[in-house]
């Protein structure tokens, strides 16, 4: 069972016991990611993210690993793009001692300027890495050319420019302002018991912050195309068409759809793509949900040579969908793989505590299990064939890298 607490403070604290597991996890979730970003920081979310596990008043950032690793514990954190989340998982008689090193991260963070300077390169070299990952920077091109400048379209890491202008100053200000009560949950799952509230509520129940700045500027979605030439082994090819806010009714019949399309082995993209034609070696679709928006992407990679053929097997496997909808079978089994799916995830207390922590942090609400399996089952071949119309009878925007940064001859984008 799923409880909820306000702290006065506004810090909302949710968990979820469950009793036949020996382990707990701990999230500080916080409802600011690249989005809340100007351009001028764009990136400073992450790089905040990174800093917390430089040294606090007390641990040294050596102290801070130790400190998990020593019990056998995991600890963590990432951003997104309109969250952050620091979490542990650790037995469940070591959850106190979890959760006082992470709000000693939270609230003692030191940032030092020679630890700044230090990270700012580890983030320099993690920038180049991604930079050599045609795969992953491909799906950034792709929100740049879907939201434009907007800050969705920004890239998480930020840049080599906005990093070096960081400084201790800017963090603690971002921090201020950004990471204030009404923005945080702390989300714990596993073995535990009421203790476990009052000592977060002890930790983080009476501190304050500054007031954010509004960065909810409207989103507009771009049917733009966005290619660059790299020198890589296959070509890389992204189209994006605007898809659904989180928490939209249709949102299930997406999870649905999306799933028949290119969400798993059994999908049309797979068993076209790579079964039937051989064309890549990874195929697939996926919808990223924002507060007031959503876009859902056709990823493929294949050789410079076999573009093309890529690029009108994917536009025609979109075509189907609006011409001929779904059949009855292919409903069936992604309702019956998704609720399967459903299921294994929450044998895990990272699971769990990830799902409240999210619901909490962008919807205020939480559905039980069952709720979740009537909503999936509830989905019918008429409502994916019309979203399937709605959705993708509209222009897309689209991203490539490959050797020469070609468009396929075939595209009319």
């Amino acid at each position: 069972m799923i409880k909820r607490f306000t702290c006065n403070n506004g810090v909302t604290i949710v968990t979820e016991e469950i009793s036949t597991v020996r382990s707990a996890a701990i999230g500080i979730w916080i409802a600011t990611g690249s989005r809340d970003e100007s351009p001028e920081l764009n990136g400073i979310s992450h790089f905040l993210e990174h800093m917390f596990f430089k040294g606090t008043d007390t641990l040294s950032a050596k102290e801070i690993a130790e400190s998990f690793d020593s019990i056998g514990g995991q600890v963590n954190a990432f951003t997104s793009k309109e969250y952050t989340c620091y979490y542990a998982k650790v037995l469940d008689n070591h959850a106190d001692h979890a959760l006082n090193v992470l709000s000693d991260m939270f609230f003692h963070s030191k940032f030092e300027e020679e630890e700044m300077e230090k990270e700012k390169n580890v983030i320099y070299e993690e920038i180049k890495m991604y930079e050599d990952a045609p795969d992953d920077i491909v799906h950034d091109l792709l929100s740049r050319a879907a939201f434009g400048n907007h800050p969705l379209g920004l890239p998480i890491l930020g840049t080599e420019e906005t990093l070096a202008s960081f400084t201790r100053d800017t963090l603690k200000d971002y921090m201020y302002n950004m990471y204030t009560p009404d923005r945080i949950v702390i989300s714990i799952a596993g073995n535990i018991d009421e203790e476990i509230v009052r000592k977060a509520e002890a930790l983080f129940g009476s501190y304050t912050g500054g007031k954010a700045q509004s960065m909810a500027a409207p989103v507009h979605f771009f049917h733009e195309k966005k290619s660059r030439s790299k020198e890589t082994e296959q070509a890389h090819l992204c189209l994006g068409f605007e898809g659904i806010p989180i928490g939209d009714k249709d949102i299930y019949n997406l999870i649905v759809m999306n799933n028949i399309i290119g969400g798993s082995m059994s999908s049309r993209l797979f068993q076209e793509v790579r079964e039937e034609r051989g064309l890549a070696y990874s195929v697939y679709s996926y919808h990223s949900s924002y507060k007031d928006t959503g876009l859902i992407t056709f990823y493929g990679g294949t050789g410079a040579g076999q573009l093309d053929e890529l690029y009108e097997t994917i536009v025609n496997s979109i075509k189907l969908v609006k011409e001929e909808g779904f059949t009855e079978k292919e409903l069936y089994n992604s309702k019956e793989q998704l609720k399967g799916s459903l299921m294994l995830s929450l044998e895990s207390t990272n699971s769990r505590m990830s799902r409240n922590g999210k619901n909490e942090l962008l919807l205020k609400r939480h559905r039980s299990l069952d709720e979740i399996v009537s909503l999936i089952d509830s989905v019918t071949k008429d409502s994916i064939d019309q979203l399937g119309r709605q959705l993708f009878d509209k222009p897309f925007s689209a991203s490539l890298i490959s050797p020469d940064g070609k468009w396929p001859t075939s595209a009319t984008i």
